[in-house]
This record gives structure tokens, sequence and C-alpha cells, in this order.
């Protein structure tokens, strides 16, 4: 298999895609279901945006799964919409061949077009700068929820100064729980 990014296809994840991307899920995740699960709980959420579930298909095979669904910032009585990317996942076989790459960005722009401030994330501290992600710490935003080291919760700003004013505690959605 020849690492030729031009032979995927990212586009939006359907109801037939569902089976395929659970098992994306469980390989790509050491064969557990958490994040399968974690998926099927947000599809069936009010925070779920169909438009930024996309799958990676290389000819007619799903090999990648992004979901990027709603959130919100808080800071006392104020809230403001975000988005959170969770999970991806690759098919092992297709890792660290930029299929995630493509999928990120992909996200991030239809992300984008739909109009949203930020893409927030708790992920690895070196892979997610590449695409633009910085420590969320910097924008004023802090995260109670879960506990992690401060360089792996960061922020993407979809256009210059989207988090201009916007500090708080992200608050991930029920269906993370």
């Amino acid at each position: 298999m020849e690492n030729d990014p031009i032979q995927i296809l990212i586009r939006m994840e359907t109801s037939d895609d569902y089976a395929v991307v659970r098992e994306v899920n469980y390989a790509a995740f050491g064969n557990r279901d958490d994040e399968a699960d974690l998926v099927a709980r947000i599809r069936s959420s009010a925070e779920f945006i169909p438009e930024l579930s996309l799958v990676a298909d290389r000819d007619g095979s799903v090999v990648g799964h992004l979901l990027i669904s709603k959130a919100s910032i808080v800071n006392g009585s104020t809230s403001h919409d975000v988005l959170v990317l969770a999970p991806i996942a690759i098919l092992p076989a297709h890792q660290k061949r930029g299929v995630g790459g493509l999928l990120i960005r992909e996200g991030l722009n239809r992300s984008r077009v739909l109009g949203y401030a930020a893409v927030l994330l708790i992920g690895h501290p070196t892979y997610y700068p590449r695409f633009g992600f910085r420590p969320a710490s910097s924008f004023g935003m802090e995260l109670k929820q879960f506990t992690v080291p401060d360089d792996v919760f960061m922020a993407y700003e979809l256009y210059d100064g989207a988090l201009k004013g916007i500090a708080g505690e992200l608050q991930y959605p029920a269906a993370f729980f």
C-alpha cells in the first residue's frame, strides 16, 4: 500500500458507515469499546453535528473517523458554544500515513465554514500543535471535568481572535461520561 493521501476521500459519515466506524474506533484504540461507545453516545445527543462526523474513505473502505461535536465554555452565568474534537481513530494499518492529518484539516475547515469559533481537545502535546492547536490555558481556559496535564488540553481558533474575551471552564456534555 502506497503512502498516497490523494487516494483518501474525506467525506461526511452516513448511517451506512456506523458499523464500520465502530470497528475502526475499536481497532484504533487497542480493541476496546470506550471510544466506539463514546461515538454512539454523541451521535444520539443534542451536541451531535452530522456535518462534523467525517470518515476517511480509501477506495470504498473506511480507514479513519473523526468526530467534532458541541461543548461549552462557561464562566459564571456566561456560556459560549465551542467544539470539541474526540475521538479521532485510524485503522492501525493506516496509521502514520497522513490520514489523521487529512481528517483534522478537513474537520477544522468544515467547523470554520459552519461558523464556530474554536475547537478544543485533549490530545498528544507533540501531535496537535502541528495543526495550530495551543494549550487552552493560554486563552484563559481550564478543564475541571478531567484531570490532565496543561499541555494536553488544547484549543484552536478557527479565525484570528475567535477566543478573545472567551475564558472559563470547558464543559464537555453528558455524552462524554
